[in-house]
Formats: structure tokens, C-alpha cells, sequence
């Protein structure tokens, strides 16, 4: 697998999760509203990822060392990847009472996180846990800081 690609694959996955999981919480401490969710989540899978993945794309050109192929492929891998993973956060909250959907998602996002942090740290000969605890500890924080915004949000609008 090539580097671009990687490097597509690690942001999109990593922001496809923190981003929509704290997009989750917060708009559902916020509102309780299943339609609210779940417009927010498709709003971030097609906005954010487009964004995502232009960020990518710049990043790449700036650093003047890259083939236009492996400018495109970080960008498209960035931008399908987050899109489908921001994606797969709706079928709870489509199937799923809100409050249920909203901690399968949790679960969902942190598993993500946690087997991809596993591969990373796997194949940069890094220890496991450290990588895993740093990159869910962000998670959780994020978690942590919409649900307490959203419900702060929720009493004074």
C-alpha cells in the first residue's frame, strides 16, 4: 500500500470518527432530535470529508515532493474514507431508539479507533497500548466536551 494511501486511510478514519462522534453527542444532548443527528451526520460525511480531503490535497502539493498521483490518491482515499465512516454512524440511529443509537455509536467509534490504532502501532513497532490509550483518550475528550456543550446548550437556547 502506498504511502498517500496510508496517509488517506489514517486521517480519514481518524477524523471520520472524532468528528462525527462528537457531532453525535453534542447535537443529541443538545436537541433529542433523530432527524437533527442524523442531518448532521450526513452533513459532516459529504462537507467534512469534501474539506477533509482538500486540506489533504494541500497539505500534499505544499510539501512540493509529491507526484500528482500520490497528491490524488491521498485526497481521494481522505475523502472516501471519511465520507463511509461518517456514513456508518446512521445506521443505529436509523434502526435504534436515539438514546441506544447514540451509545452504539460510542462503542461503534471507539472500536474503530482502537483496532485501526492497533494496526498503527503494529506496523510502526510501537507499543500498543500507548498508541491506543493517546488516540482514545482525544476521543473520549471530544466525546466528553460536545456532551457537556450540547447540554449546556440545551438549557440556555
Amino acid at each position: 500500500m502506498s504511502l498517500s494511501i496510508k496517509k488517506g486511510i489514517s486521517f480519514g478514519t481518524t477524523s471520520g470518527v472524532i468528528t462525527t462522534l462528537g457531532m453525535i453527542v453534542g447535537v443529541n444532548a443538545s436537541t433529542s432530535s433523530r432527524l437533527a443527528v442524523i442531518a448532521a451526520i450526513v452533513a459532516i460525511a459529504i462537507a467534512d470529508a469534501f474539506s477533509d480531503a482538500v486540506a489533504m490535497h494541500v497539505s500534499e502539493e505544499s510539501e512540493g515532493v509529491h507526484s500528482r498521483n500520490d497528491v490524488l490518491e491521498a485526497t481521494l482515499t481522505t475523502f472516501f474514507t471519511k465520507f463511509i465512516f461518517a456514513l456508518s454512524f446512521v445506521v443505529p440511529i436509523w434502526f435504534l431508539a436515539l438514546d441506544i443509537a447514540v451509545v452504539v455509536d460510542i462503542i461503534w467509534g471507539l472500536l474503530i479507533m482502537t483496532v485501526f490504532n492497533i494496526l498503527l502501532a503494529r506496523s510502526q513497532k510501537e507499543g500498543v497500548l500507548r498508541v491506543v490509550f493517546e488516540h482514545l483518550t482525544i476521543a473520549v475528550a471530544v466525546v466528553l466536551i460536545t456532551y457537556i456543550v450540547g447540554s449546556f446548550l440545551s438549557t440556555v437556547v
